[in-house]
């Protein structure tokens, strides 16, 4: 893997079967434009947040759930020929409206700077997205490897941190207001893999308690109080 588009959307609870079946008939379109995963997962542990969350960053409706979602690809050329294709391929035009409001999804592209961890299947995960200041880039992904190293200790299949790289202005939300983002700092797009919720849950407990996780919000290259977070139950994963 070495692009992800990633994208936060809003889709009506009572919408969720449909809201599968047409990304599952999407997904086999996708992957022939160059796609090598899809992954589509379902808002189950998504707590409000204090300065911002992931319900405020698609503007959710009490009635709707939040889905956390990523395409990867080989490269980013890839990725630019699929929007093209996505565009004018008709079979996409004939799957119809889609069920959701499309005017509130975030997207964007970003490159992985950290992809550790054997994956296999996924029953859970955990996505993130939040502000770095540009100049703490190096010292952000240092932290990302080495807090890595711990979260598979505890049980995770895979850790992955993304950069952000074409990460458009939206005219309802985008990416750098739902992250609160200021002038030079960009958006990280990253999720975190696990076998189930069970170990997840017990997984990210043993996370908190680990001593090599003990850091000062003052040291660390982010301001956390702007990181969303949320735990997903995947319902595609092509």
């Amino acid at each position: 893997m070495h692009y992800v588009e990633g994208f936060v959307l809003a889709v009506p609870t009572a919408n969720k079967d449909i809201f599968r079946d047409h990304a599952a008939a999407a997904a086999p379109l996708f992957r022939e434009f160059g796609a090598t995963r899809v992954v589509e997962c379902w808002g189950d542990d998504v707590p409000a947040g204090k300065v911002n969350d992931f319900v405020g960053a698609v503007q959710a409706k009490a009635d709707e759930t939040v889905v956390f979602s990523w395409l990867e690809y080989p490269d980013k050329t890839t990725r630019d020929a699929a929007q093209e294709r996505m565009g004018s391929d008709e079979r996409m035009a004939a799957m119809g409206d889609m069920p959701f409001d499309g005017m509130r999804m975030i997207f964007a592209g970003f490159v992985p700077y950290v992809e550790i961890g054997p994956g296999g299947a996924t029953g859970y995960v955990d996505g993130f997205i939040l502000p770095v200041p540009d100049g703490n880039k190096d010292a952000y992904f240092t932290m990302a490897r080495e807090a890595s190293a711990v979260f598979l200790d505890h049980g995770a299949a895979r850790f992955v941190e993304c950069w952000g790289d074409d990460v458009p202005d939206g005219k309802i939300t985008d990416y750098r207001r739902a992250a609160h983002a200021k002038e030079g700092e960009t958006v990280v797009f990253s999720w975190i893999e696990w076998p189930s919720k069970a170990i997840r849950d017990n997984g990210m407990k043993a996370v908190m308690e680990d001593e090599r996780m003990k850091m000062s919000h003052e040291n660390m290259p982010f301001d956390g109080m702007r990181m969303i977070f949320g735990g997903f139950q995947p319902i595609v994963d092509a």
